[in-house]
């Protein structure tokens, strides 16, 4: 009787090894969708469509990007995390959605360390910190020693509360003790509507967004937000480079999917996904807008992904941010 249910055994582990390669060989039979938790035409969008086209040629299926926008990120995100775990619904993951909400919010309908792996990272989008023109203050510590010497009369937009653009004013006034008063709009567009205008300080926007702004001398940039200073900005130091902070912030973006997808699915988007961000194509249209197109190994994207959640949630509950 004892051998054989080891016969069974085995007979069911061969099994489920020739259907492992039966999926292996015939994945994808179908259109992959992915899941954008944004509107169409923002950054979010961007880099899930730049990937999607060449990716879909690799696979041989359509990839299928579909909209989902609602409570910031939360609605797309969530979505993809109940989405079946076969290889056909992914999720575009971000900073903002990967990293910064397990601190933004007291409670996620979803757990980014438990619900997603990825996929891979394509791009990173830094920042840039524009004032209006006729701001007195000319670089980033001037303004940070007026803010100190007047508490609250320091104002900043953002394109809307819990949005990147506010996540990092907020920790960078947090860091420098710095007491401003937070103007959060509905997106980037009605936000410099009122910077033009003189009726809000600065903007900490995304960098390939204020880059006509500062180059038609409409604003006047005080700092970025990289590691490095930007090939578009030559002449902007970094924030850390003023020495107000120890600070840096760069939005990656990249596709994931819901933890428990079949590992022949994964090793197949993986290995294409790979293929699609080395395309100097690829590369050459991201950086067009200012973005900085990354090529990390797996091992390198998971350890990124792990480090940046611990380190967001920490700072914004340091800076007592909340989305609501």
């Amino acid at each position: 009787m004892r051998t054989g249910l080891v016969a069974a055994t085995i007979a069911l582990s061969a099994l489920g090894t020739l259907a492992s390669a039966a999926f292996a060989q015939d994945y994808p039979t179908r259109a992959i969708r992915v899941i954008v938790p944004q509107p169409p035409g923002g950054g979010f969008d961007l880099a899930a469509r730049t990937v999607s086209e060449p990716l879909a040629q690799l696979l041989g299926q359509p990839v299928v990007v579909e909209n989902r926008p609602g409570s910031g990120t939360l609605v797309g995100t969530e979505a993809a995390a109940k989405a079946e775990r076969d290889g056909y619904t992914l999720l575009l993951g971000a900073l903002a959605n990967i990293a910064i909400n397990p601190g933004l919010y007291k409670s996620l309908p979803y757990d980014p360390k438990r619900d997603f792996v990825p996929i891979g990272l394509a791009v990173s989008f830094p920042y840039t910190l524009v004032a209006r023109k006729d701001l007195p203050q000319n670089s980033l510590k001037e303004l940070v020693d007026y803010a100190r010497a007047n508490p609250g009369k320091l104002n900043y937009a953002s394109a809307g509360n819990g949005t990147g653009q506010h996540i990092g004013a907020a920790v960078i006034w947090h860091l420098t003790g710095v007491s401003a008063t937070h103007i959060p709009y509905k997106g980037a567009q009605p936000a410099y509507q009122d910077l033009l205008a003189g009726r809000v300080d600065v903007f900490f926007d995304n960098a390939s967004t204020a880059r006509p702004h500062v180059d038609g001398g409409r604003v006047k940039a005080l700092a970025v937000s990289s590691t490095k200073r930007l090939p578009m900005h030559p002449d902007v130091p970094t924030v850390r480079e003023t020495g107000v902070a120890d600070f840096d912030m760069e939005t990656w973006v990249g596709y994931f999917a819901p933890a428990g997808t079949p590992a022949p699915a994964l090793a197949r988007l993986r290995a294409d996904f790979a293929k699609v961000v080395a395309m100097p194509a690829i590369s050459e249209s991201f950086q067009k807008r200012g973005a900085t197109p990354m090529n990390l190994s797996l091992e390198e994207t998971e350890a990124l992904v792990a480090r940046d959640i611990d380190k967001w949630t920490k700072l914004i509950r340091a800076a007592g941010i909340q989305a609501d």
